[in-house]
């Protein structure tokens, strides 16, 4: 009896543009055995997730399998009849997708998508897949785990739904799962719970895995081994301890020394200065249920505040407030030194311009029907009023300012278009309005690190060009030292502890503070299992101790 559980040899996958086939993945070669995490990482565009679900037998709409095995215990996924793999798929091999919102069903709660899999593959009765299910939710540390299964996907945050699809790959137990980004939405306590529930439970059961992610840090902690793709190609794979200790490969070091892009702060504004955003005493509810706590900070013109906090701390509630869309029940939101309307429909066209947004998803934040010349366009002629050759002209002028040329890019729509393009494209939209004022909601949380880096030189440098002011809204803390000027961290929708960036980031801190900096993770295969020793968490799966404090 073999170890080995998963075989593929000189893959080759090829996707196609118009009517020609172009290569994605240029002979690649994987081991995987049975009970062993690897990792495989690399830039936007590398072909991690291609390959990851290359190795289930399956790819998008548009590409193929063009070359290479592809064997799974034995099985020839390659030449396997539909009726194999559908026995196969949910049942011994699994997937945990990036953008769980995108996943799952909006018309059916929770545990009924749960309980799916493993009733059509007869490995448990829908009694005992619901009960099932629940003591997963409580293993990954969900609220309220004996009811959240009965809500609907749109009635759980982005975090909750991403650890549901993790219980939902574990409910028929297989032997392989796919964790494509899986933690990549999650605030940093939260990935904590959910990389240490992960791993537990892999060990637990002996499940395989490849852990796909663009997170350095976090691959330490998850994978045996650590295999290096560009482009579609294989730079280096080694254990995991070698490869983080003694990276081979100029490509492979190039990514482990990513975030070295670190802006200086700028000095306190002066004290009679009027902030170009100020948010006094905001209190708000989401109808009866209050989620802001008399909020107060400030934002001076040029500087970026840093708002950082849990899933459901009430950053992005703040943000809603500030913009109109959520109107306070008591408190005031200020421009320039004059009240603004509680409510954007009472606000003029000018102080609505001023206020603009880039969104965390840029995939469902840009309309897919239109190309890119008509989503940047639009805001320039609503706004400034331009049109025609005007219009046109100020449109290349936006794209050249993110550094995508309208030449190159303009007719183009969202899907083709990488991640970070899109998110650029985002940033062009909101500049479209010639505002003072971005809230930057988790803008680089779900783009590779490099990518990340990419965009946060863009905004610094848009903010120094243009003398813009940012909310930067985010729950990576590496990020706040990159590109913060002043650090509001908020917790149950209360602001906790504010200032500038160097005091923020020097000891002491208030406790919550102090935990989310040290559920950071660090580029030590240790650093997991170190931490929840600190915390007295030895076993996350006993529910007694799966609550991190």
């Amino acid at each position: 009896m073999t170890d080995l559980l998963l075989e593929m040899h000189d893959v080759q996958i090829e996707g196609r543009s118009d009517e020609t086939w172009m290569p994605i993945i240029k002979g690649v070669d994987l081991i995987l055995k049975k009970g062993e995490v690897l990792g495989l990482i690399g830039e936007s565009g590398a072909g991690k997730s291609t390959l990851g679900l290359a190795a289930m037998g399956f790819t998008r709409d548009g590409v193929r399998i063009s070359g290479g095995t592809v064997t799974f215990d034995g099985i020839d996924l390659r030449t396997a009849s539909a009726e194999t793999k559908r026995q196969l798929l949910g049942k011994r091999i699994a997937y945990v997708a990036q953008s769980a919102a995108a996943s799952f069903n909006p018309a059916h709660k929770l545990i009924d998508q749960h309980t799916e899999a493993p009733v059509q593959h007869g490995t448990a009765s829908k009694a005992e897949s619901m009960a099932d299910g629940i003591e997963l939710y409580r293993r990954l540390r969900l609220p309220d785990p004996d009811e959240i299964g009965f809500r609907y996907p749109h009635q759980v945050s982005g975090g909750q739904l991403q650890r549901a699809m993790t219980a939902m790959a574990m409910a028929t137990r297989p032997d392989l799962i796919i964790f494509d980004e899986p933690t990549t939405a999650l605030d940093v306590t939260t990935q904590i719970e959910v990389l240490a529930a992960i791993r537990d439970i892999v060990e637990q059961f002996g499940t395989a895995a490849i852990y796909i992610t663009h997170d350095l840090a976090v691959v330490a902690q998850m994978a045996d081994r650590i295999k290096v793709l560009l482009k579609g190609e294989e730079v280096e794979e080694a254990e995991t301890r070698e490869m983080l200790s003694a990276p081979k490969e100029d490509y492979t070091k190039s990514l482990w020394a990513v975030r070295a892009f670190q802006r200086p702060a700028k000095p306190a504004p002066a004290t009679d200065a009027i902030p170009v955003v100020s948010v006094q005493t905001v209190t708000a509810a989401y109808g009866k249920i209050p989620v802001l706590h008399d909020v107060s900070f400030d934002i001076h013109a040029g500087r970026t505040v840093a708002v950082v906090g849990e899933s459901g701390s009430g950053k992005s509630t703040t943000a809603r407030v500030i913009t109109g869309l959520l109107p306070q029940s008591a408190g005031v939101v200020e421009l320039d030194g004059e009240p603004l309307p509680a409510d954007y429909r009472k606000r003029s066209k000018d102080q609505l311009r001023q206020i603009q947004m880039i969104y965390q998803m840029a995939d469902t934040a840009l309309n897919p029907r239109q190309t890119i010349a008509e989503i940047v366009g639009r805001p320039v002629e609503f706004y400034t009023g331009l049109k025609g050759h005007a219009k046109r002209n100020r449109v290349a002028e936006l794209m050249e300012q993110i550094e995508l040329p309208a030449s190159e890019y303009a007719d183009r729509l969202p899907s083709e278009l990488s991640g970070g393009q899109k998110q650029r494209i985002g940033i062009a939209r909101a500049l479209a309005a010639e505002p003072k004022f971005i809230i930057c909601d988790e803008v680089t949380s779900a783009l590779d690190q490099l990518v990340a880096e990419g965009i946060l030189r863009l905004l610094a440098r848009l903010q120094d060009d243009l003398n813009l002011s940012y909310m930067f809204i985010t729950h990576d803390l590496a990020t706040v030292r990159s590109i913060a000027d002043e650090v509001v961290v908020m917790k149950d929708g209360r602001v906790v502890e504010q200032g500038r960036k160097a005091e923020m980031f020097r000891p002491p801190h208030h406790p919550y503070t102090d935990l989310l900096l040290s559920s950071v993770p660090e580029m030590d295969p240790d650093w997991l299992t170190n931490l929840l020793a600190e915390r007295g968490v030895h076993n996350i799966g006993d529910a007694a101790a799966a609550s991190i404090k």
